[in-house]
This record gives structure tokens, C-alpha cells and sequence, in this order.
């Protein structure tokens, strides 16, 4: 032992060897960095927790209405302000979903038409606060029984646009418009430019006629004599080349902005366009109607700021919603966002007079009522008017068809029945399913297979369970919703009564407009269309770019997959442009070409007869459908062996007995599956048919999945029966996709009978 202990001097000499002394650490100074560092951050934890919690504010405002309120809320001290802009057409859908989980916002800010549907779903709580200084119909808009839901912010309107350079006087009444022009309008050219189609902008004409949307009682209000002529003066507009038929809004502001329109009935939003753009304009109400004397009357939506139930309990948020309502704010937002304040101390800037024709419009706005019924008005009414101003339907039998839809939507709800039978059927049938696993469990063997496929099961374990999540429980979730009837958080089990609503057309016709069969074949043959379509010209062209000799293969291969590269809902807007009956290349090029070839040609408009409106809908999803068929023949057609065509051609087959006898029997296996998918692909497409035709004309051309969504969406969100119709199309392609399997086994087993009889 001691031995090891000893060590050897450099000059040979034997001795102990001596403990060294211990090594001292070198001084690093990036750990006292990194020391300090932490506690700072320490410390900052333990001061957070003390700090304030930010307040959520939710908007749908863009441009400089959201740099204003970004100026407002830079003077709120009170607590830190976390903003999210969220686009208005999913507002209210984001609040339902968001809110009730405790994610949605503590203040928001939206149009007060809502609040009726918001306090149904326990969105909205109420203010408690003084509405001090608030114009008194901007109060009453966000009064619902007796309190207030929302802090009044500023109020909106349309009114009316006139150019400088095209007329200088100010229109006595409505049919006076063209009069006052200094010169007549050139081909091509409107005297008056508004969303004549919307049920929102035809109200203000209807309103000089006393008429509202939504009466008293929640009643459909567009009907009866005074509706009807409305829509004869609004149809005489059109008829006369006065106003673009089917104008949106953006063509309205394109045709305002580049002088094709003297006039324009719109919005706060279209005087932001023409400022940027430098157009000489000047804004005033809305005109009298000569038929009676009264002005146009339009509707009125104000903007408040609203409390969450969760942001109500909170100080901190309803200080926030009485300081956006404030004097203060309201003055700022004024002068940045040019919008007219709710308030009635607020004064207006000296010599603006685009927010003085607001303001004084605004005073002659009917503002819009908070029901929920109002919900159920626009799509009737919307058809309404389309199928007059397009000349399919008198006034009287459309209004009369539309205040029938308004109340089919609104009818009374299935009565409440006992889940018992089906709580009963699903136990008996978990129980026969236990006793039929208990049974082959006890067999050896399959006991022995279980324990040998546990090392697969393990592999395939977070798969099914991904699978299951995804996929199974919203099926599971969807069938369940199916069997309820109400609105979110007033659901009641009624068994089968969506589906007998939906299989018996709801007490119409089988075959009456919109009912399940009518809307089924309309989506059978929407499918069988184009799928013919995509495979054909799939096919063709693949076999085409196939060829070895074809020059310029890959470019042209590149070109061709760009329809299904780029998203549909982009295509589809891009084609909806095209098909405009004015301004549309469609009708551009085939006006070219009557004119070369001396035929005379009427403008189409595509969206008023069923045939046009399947017709460009069909063109649109072909152009998007045709390149995936496309690619899977070129990737099929790399499995024919080159040595088998040869040899039927050295037989003498031709080039057509070639692809039928040698190549499509080869890429048949590849091209099954695909037609398949292209085939549930096609039955499920809802962007081309919603965005192109919008189900035009008169819902006839929407297909299965479209119908759902009007029913989930715009029907009074009857969520139960659009889950029904989900239902019926999971049912529909389940066995469709099916039938084959089972005609191709039952032909098996009829060969199989056959061949043993002939042995017997």
C-alpha cells in the first residue's frame, strides 16, 4: 500500500509523494451575468403577478377607423389594452365559439343588430353605465328591455355620392337623378350606381314607402302593395340602363371611382376609397321618392362597445367601454376616422362636409332592429328581390314565396321526446357486442393472435388514436348534434325529427323548390357532370404530354397544373368576375365575336336561368377539377410496358383499340381510386358553388353541402338540421362508395354458384 503512495523525485531520490495543493476556479465573470440575470427575471415574475391583466378589445375594423381607435386607446392609463382584428363576416362566429370557453375578449366592439342574437347565446352583458350625451336613437338601438348591452361609439349609414365633374346640383327626388346631369350618360355609363340586389340597400326605398324588413311582432315586413312597388321602381332603374344589374360592392366603387357612375348610394367605407383616389365628389342624404313624396330612408347600424360576461366583472374593462364612449375619444375618432359619433355633444369639424351629410343622414336612418328574427330576413327578402329585378317573378308572387321562407325558418321547433328509446337501443347494442367479443375471446387462438399483434398494436396505437380524434369523434359528435333542435345552449333531444323534416320536404312536395330530392339530383348530376369532365380531359391531356415527342412537355405540364395550384375560393371569385353580365370577360369575348362574325348578341345574365348559372359554375370547377386526373394518368401511364404497345402494334391494332385493350385495363387499378375521390371531392364542393352562383337562381343550383350551410348559417342557426343533412351525405357517399364492392362480390359469388353447378 505504501508503495503506491510513493512517487520518484527527478533526481532519482525516493520519497512520499506530497499532497498537491487544490486548483483555484478562474473567476468568471459572465456567471455573475448570468446570476444578475436571473434574478431580474425572478423578480419580474414576482412582480407580474401583481401587475395588471391586459384587457382583450376585439373589432372588425381596418384602415383608419383602426389607427384611430389605435390613437384612442393610447391614452387609456387605466390598464394595458390588447387589440385583435377580426374580420366582420366571422365576428359573431368567433364570439360564440371564443367567449363561452373563456378565450373571447372582455370588450368588443360591434354593430348593435347583433345584440339580441349575443344576449341569446350569453354573450353580452348588460353595462350598467349612464348613456349621458348619447343621440337618443343611438340609445335606443343598444337598449334591450329596459337596459343598455353596449356603450354607443358611432353611428353608420349610406347616403348619397355624387361627381363634381359630371353634375352640380343636388337631385330633387329619385326619378330626377338623370335630369340632373349636365350631359347624358355614354354607353357603358350609369346614372346611379348601388347594390340594387341587397335587401340592406333596398330598404331605404322601401322606406319611403313606410315599409320595414322586420315589423312589429317579428313579422316579414317586405310584403304587400307598398313592397311591391318598391321593387316595380327598383326593377324600372334597371330596365331603363340606370343602374348596373347585380352590382356588388366593389364594382360600385369601380365605377363610381372612374366616372361610369354619376351617383352611388353607399357608406362611410366608399368616402376613405375616393379620398385616397383624389375624386372630386360631394355627399348628401338620400333622395325624395316622387311616387310619395318621402325620403329615402335607409337603415342605421350602431357601433357599441360591448362587455363579456367575463369583461363585466371586471373594473378594468368597463372603464375601457366608458372611455371609448367618451367625448374625448369620440372627438378623436371623428377627426382621424371621419366617422358620425353617437354622441350629441360632439360638434362636427367646420367645413367637412362628407360627416355633415352623414350626420343629417343618420337623423333620417331607421335603425335596425336587434331581434333575432331580423336573421331570417335577408336570404328570403334577397331572393326575393333577385327574382324581380330579373324579371323571373311578379312582385306579388316573389314577396309572397319569401314571407312564406321567413316563416318556415321561423316555424316552432319539434317538441322535446325521451332519449330513453335510444339510450335503450345503444345499451342493447353495446351488449351484444360485448357478448360476441366475450365469445371469441375465449377461443385459444384468438387469444393467441391478440398476444402476438400487441407489438403491432403498439406501432398503430397513436394513429388510431390521431384517427379517432379527428376523425370518429366529430362524426360521433355530428350524429349526436343531428338528433337536437335549438339554438347554441338551448339544445333539446327530438329524435328523428330532423330527418323526417328533411326526407318528407318539410310538408311540401317532394320535389317543391329546395326540398332534400330536388337539391339531391341537382347534386347527383353536379357530380356526374363533372367528373366526366375531370376524367376526360384529365385523361386526354395526360396521354398527350406522355408522348416522348412532344416539345416543350414540361412547360406545358407546369402551365396545366396552376388551375389546381392555385385555392379555389380564389379561382372561383376570379371566374364569378368573368361570368358578370356587363363587365365580364365571358361576355366580353363573346360580344367580340358576335360583332366579327355580324350576329346580333344580348348580354347573358348568367345567374337568372338554371342552365347558365350550372353552366358557369361547371366551367369554373372544371378548370379547377381537370389537373389532378391529369397527373394521376401521367403517373399511371409510366406502368405500361412499352414492349406490350409495341406488340400490339406490330399485331395491327390501332391507336384507339391500343388504349382500350392494352393501357386502360393497365392504369384502370390507379385511376379507380382517384375517380373515387374525385368523386366525393366533387359531391362535397361547396366554395365554386357558393361563391360563383351563390345557389342562383333561387337556390337552384346549390347542391347538398350548400343547403346544409344556409341551414347552419343563415337559417336562423338551426345547427341540429344542418347536422342531418351532414348526416344524409355521409350516408349517401358511405353507401355509394360501397355498392361497387357489393355488386362485385355478389358477381363472385354468382360465378362461383355457376361453376359448381356446371361441375355437378
Amino acid at each position: 500500500m505504501l508503495s503506491r503512495r510513493r512517487g520518484h523525485s527527478r533526481d532519482g531520490d525516493e520519497r512520499l509523494a506530497e499532497p498537491r495543493p487544490p486548483r483555484r476556479a478562474p473567476f468568471r465573470p459572465q456567471f455573475l451575468v448570468k446570476f444578475a440575470l436571473l434574478c431580474a427575471w425572478l423578480g419580474s415574475l414576482s412582480g407580474s403577478a401583481h401587475a395588471v391583466e391586459p384587457v382583450r378589445l376585439w373589432h372588425a375594423y381596418r384602415g383608419a377607423e383602426e389607427r384611430a381607435l389605435a390613437d384612442v386607446l393610447a391614452s387609456f392609463a387605466d390598464a394595458p389594452v390588447e387589440t385583435l382584428a377580426v374580420p366582420y363576416d366571422a365576428f359573431a362566429a368567433k364570439l360564440g365559439a371564443a367567449i363561452p370557453l373563456g378565450d373571447g375578449p372582455d370588450v368588443f366592439i360591434d354593430a348593435h343588430e347583433r345584440l339580441g342574437d349575443y344576449r341569446r347565446q350569453g354573450l353580452v352583458a348588460k353595462v350598467e353605465l349612464a348613456l349621458a350625451g348619447v343621440e337618443a336613437q343611438a340609445a335606443r338601438a343598444v337598449t334591450l328591455d329596459g337596459a343598455a348591452y353596449g356603450v354607443p361609439l358611432s353611428q353608420k349609414c349610406v347616403a348619397l355620392f355624387r361627381r363634381d365633374e359630371l353634375t352640380s346640383r343636388e337631385p330633387s327626388s329619385l326619378e330626377a337623378l338623370a335630369s340632373s346631369l349636365s350631359a347624358p350618360p355614354a354607353p357603358g355609363h350609369f346614372v346611379l350606381a348601388y347594390e340594387s340586389r341587397s335587401p340592406y340597400y333596398h330598404a331605404a326605398l322601401f322606406g319611403a314607402y313606410g315599409g320595414r324588413l322586420l315589423e312589429e311582432g317579428d313579422r316579414f315586413g317586405l310584403v304587400g302593395p307598398h313592397a311591391e312597388a318598391s321593387l316595380v321602381v327598383a326593377r324600372g332603374l334597371v330596365e331603363r340602363g340606370l343602374v348596373p344589374a347585380g352590382a356588388d360592392g366593389a364594382l360600385v366603387t369601380q365605377l363610381f371611382r372612374s366616372g361610369r357612375a354619376a351617383f352611388a348610394i353607399s357608406g362611410p367605407w366608399l368616402a376613405s376609397e375616393l379620398d385616397t383616389a383624389g375624386v372630386a365628389y360631394h355627399v348628401s342624404p338620400l333622395p325624395v321618392v316622387g311616387a310619395t313624396g318621402r325620403r329615402m330612408r335607409p337603415l342605421l347600424t350602431v357601433e357599441a362597445a360591448m362587455l363579456s360576461s367575463a369583461g363585466a366583472a371586471r373594473p378594468e374593462a368597463r372603464a375601457l367601454a366608458t372611455f371609448l364612449g367618451a367625448k374625448p375619444a369620440a372627438e378623436l375618432r371623428m377627426r382621424r376616422a371621419r366617422t358620425v359619433s353617437a354622441r350629441s355633444d360632439v360638434v362636427l369639424p367646420e367645413g367637412d362636409h362628407v360627416l355633415a351629410a352623414f350626420a343629417e343622414a343618420a337623423r333620417h336612418a331607421e335603425p335596425m332592429p336587434t331581434s333575432v328574427a331580423m336573421r331570417a330576413v335577408w336570404e328570403p327578402a334577397e331572393k326575393a328581390i333577385r327574382k324581380v329585378l330579373s324579371g323571373a317573378a311578379e312582385p306579388r308572387a316573389a314577396l309572397e314565396e319569401a314571407a312564406w321562407r321567413f316563416s318556415d325558418v321561423r316555424r316552432p321547433l319539434p317538441p322535446a321526446r325521451s332519449p330513453a328509446p335510444l339510450v335503450v337501443a345503444l345499451g342493447v347494442a353495446a351488449l351484444l357486442g360485448a357478448f360476441v367479443l366475450v365469445r371469441r375471446f375465449k377461443r385459444g387462438e384468438v387469444r393467441a393472435r391478440l398476444r402476438s399483434s400487441l407489438p403491432a398494436y403498439a406501432y398503430v396505437t397513436h394513429a388510431v388514436v390521431a384517427i379517432g380524434l379527428v376523425v370518429f369523434a366529430p362524426l360521433v359528435a355530428g350524429a349526436a348534434l343531428s338528433l337536437t333542435a335549438g339554438n347554441v345552449g338551448e339544445e333539446r333531444y327530438v329524435g328523428l325529427a330532423n330527418f323526417v323534416d328533411i326526407l318528407t320536404a318539410r310538408g311540401r312536395p317532394l320535389l317543391s323548390g329546395g326540398s332534400f330530392y330536388l337539391v339531391l339530383a341537382v347534386t347527383v348530376l353536379w357530380t356526374v357532370v363533372n367528373v366526366l369532365l375531370h376524367v376526360g380531359i384529365g385523361m386526354a391531356l395526360g396521354l398527350v404530354l406522355s408522348r416522348p415527342t412532344l416539345r416543350l412537355r414540361a412547360l406545358y405540364r407546369v402551365l396545366l397544373i396552376v388551375p389546381w395550384a392555385v385555392p379555389s375560393y380564389v379561382t372561383a371569385l376570379a371566374w364569378k368576375g368573368m361570368f358578370h353580365r356587363q363587365f365580364g370577360a365571358v361576355t366580353a369575348l363573346m360580344s367580340r365575336v358576335a360583332s366579327l362574325t355580324g350576329v346580333a348578341y344580348e348580354p347573358i345574365d348568367w345567374f337568372s336561368r338554371f342552365s347558365t348559372a350550372f353552366a358557369a359554375n361547371l366551367a369554373t370547377n372544371v378548370w379547377l377539377g381537370f389537373p389532378f386526373m391529369m397527373v394521376v394518368t401521367l403517373a399511371a401511364l409510366t406502368g405500361v410496358p412499352k414492349d406490350v404497345l409495341e406488340a400490339a402494334e406490330i399485331d395491327g391494332a390501332s391507336r384507339w383499340q391500343r388504349f382500350r385493350l392494352v393501357t386502360l385495363p393497365i392504369i384502370k387499378p390507379a385511376m379507380v381510386p382517384a375517380v373515387t375521390l374525385g368523386a366525393v371531392w366533387t359531391f362535397n364542393m361547396f366554395n365554386v358553388v357558393f361563391l360563383v352562383s351563390g345557389g342562383e337562381p333561387d337556390g337552384q343550383t346549390d347542391t347538398l353541402v350548400s343547403e346544409a350551410y344556409r341551414w347552419a348559417f343563415t337559417r336562423q342557426a338551426q345547427f341540429g338540421y344542418a347536422a342531418a343533412y351532414a348526416v344524409l351525405i355521409f350516408a349517401l357517399l358511405f353507401v355509394a362508395t360501397k355498392l361497387p364492392d357489393l355488386l362485385r362480390s355478389r358477381r363472385a359469388v354468382r360465378s362461383v354458384l355457376a361453376a359448381s353447378e356446371v361441375r355437378s
